[in-house]
Order: C-alpha cells, then sequence, then structure tokens
C-alpha cells in the first residue's frame, strides 16, 4: 500500500496536483470515513507542506467558505464522489466541474488519490491503528 502511495503521489505531482492539494484529497476522504489515525497523519503532512490551519479547519465545510482555489474545490468534489459512489448525480456534477478546471491526468490523479486513501482508511479503521500521543507527553 505505500508503494502505491507513493508511486500515486508522484504521478501526482506529474500531473501537476501539489502535495497540498493531495493532503486535502487525503483528509476529506478520512474526515468523510472518520479514520483518526489518517486524519493524524495527513493532517501533519499538510501542515508539513505549509498547508494552514485555518483551512484544514474549514475543510469539512469547504463549499461554504472562499478559501479553496477552484482547482482545490473539483479535486474536493472528485474525491468525494469517489468516497461515496453510490451517488450518481454527485459524481456526474463533480465530473463536470472537474472537466472545467483539471485535465485528464490531473482527473485520473486525484481519483487515484481518493482510491488509495480510501483503503488505508479501511485498513486503519479495521486494524485499529492507534493515534499516539505526541513524544514526550
Amino acid at each position: 500500500m505505500v508503494q502505491a502511495a507513493e508511486t500515486v503521489r508522484a504521478t501526482a505531482a506529474e500531473a501537476g496536483l501539489d502535495r497540498i492539494t493531495v493532503e486535502l484529497i487525503n483528509l476529506r476522504v478520512s474526515q468523510l470515513n472518520g479514520c483518526a489515525y489518517c486524519l493524524d497523519r495527513h493532517t501533519g503532512a499538510a501542515l508539513r507542506a505549509g498547508e494552514s490551519p485555518r483551512r484544514l479547519g474549514v475543510l469539512s465545510a469547504w463549499r461554504d467558505t472562499g478559501l479553496f482555489s477552484p482547482l482545490e474545490r473539483a479535486v474536493l468534489a472528485l474525491a468525494e464522489a469517489t468516497t461515496d459512489p453510490v451517488d450518481a448525480a454527485a459524481q456526474t456534477s463533480a465530473f463536470e466541474a472537474a472537466r472545467q478546471v483539471l485535465s485528464e491526468d490531473q482527473i485520473s490523479a486525484a481519483i487515484w488519490v481518493a482510491v488509495t486513501i480510501n483503503a488505508f482508511n479501511r485498513v486503519s479503521i479495521m486494524s485499529k491503528h492507534p493515534v499516539q500521543p505526541p513524544r514526550g507527553e
């Protein structure tokens, strides 16, 4: 899984999706799936990549803010549609919106990032991976 995620992350970078964008996908999917371990891990990764605590704090309500770019909004909608594939209308809407902003390679990369973190979420949830306190606590 780690090798798959590294490959997907590299492919996303080649397609023009920066690390912050990838981490936003990872976080939004992990929010939807309720994976505490992945939320903890990817919050740290997003902060290290330069993401702001303010945007992370409102990520679950990204549609209701002006804090996310059109590209980020498109990948977040794709991530949600990938995570909840039962909603065909949301999938259609996400793809239509994405095509206005993203290249085909970026669309593909965003979907693969979402698929990969969905798999990690399921493994972490079923394995009961713990969120560890910071060192020294």
